[in-house]
């Protein structure tokens, strides 16, 4: 009986022993909202629609995104542009754009999909909310500022193909955030928010 308790004992002080000494190793727990994890610039957060630098839309309503999504998530209407109101370089737009954000998966085949680099996917992972209709995202949330489009429209170019198709890919294939996020202008709007953010560093670094 005696042997019986004191193998008791040895297995309780076994368990405290890792307790103990978990309790003088940095801790893997972060004050979130006040201090904010930095994901990868690969990271598969929300969605945006870019723009050309003039400011026309690079969505040219040929609803490939919308074909691929394994979740039927996106609904795309495309519409014909207007001789004196041209949305886009090419002869579509987008009319309507929406993506319902709890369908999604965030697999990324829109944006692998998309023909113009028109839909990606940005780092950006804070989009809680109250109400369904809130996740339903319309074109007007989703489009960027005109101030933000980057590229040269394709209007001369043959099929409408832009001259730096591919682009976005290339950028955000890297871990370096100050270099990543500037593939998408939420992932650059999130590099200027850096005020209480902390760096996680991975395991072989934090010690």
């Amino acid at each position: 009986m005696t042997r019986k308790h004191l193998f008791n004992v040895g297995a309780l002080l076994r368990g405290l022993s890792i307790t103990f000494g978990y309790m003088f190793r940095r801790k893997p727990t972060i004050q979130y909202p006040s201090v904010k994890k930095q994901h990868a610039p690969r990271f598969h957060g929300l969605h945006e629609l870019r723009r050309y630098g003039d400011g026309k839309e690079r969505c040219i309503g040929c609803e490939l995104c919308s074909s691929v999504c394994p979740a039927n998530a996106i609904t795309v209407i495309g519409a014909e542009n207007a001789p004196t109101d041209r949305r886009s370089p090419g002869e579509r737009y987008a009319a309507r754009y929406e993506i319902d954000e709890l369908r999604c998966i965030f697999c990324g085949m829109c944006e692998e999909a998309c023909p113009t680099d028109a839909i990606v996917l940005t780092p950006r992972f804070e989009m809680a909310d109250y109400r369904r209709g809130s996740f339903v995202y319309d074109k007007d949330r989703l489009l960027v500022p005109p101030a933000a489009g980057v590229g040269t429209p394709p209007d001369e170019r043959p099929g409408g193909i832009p001259g730096d198709l591919g682009r976005v890919a290339e950028i955000k294939s890297t871990v370096d955030v100050a270099k990543g996020y500037s593939a998408t202008w939420r992932g650059e709007v999130l590099k200027t928010q850096r005020k209480g953010l902390a760096i996680i560093k991975p395991p072989q670094e934090a010690s």
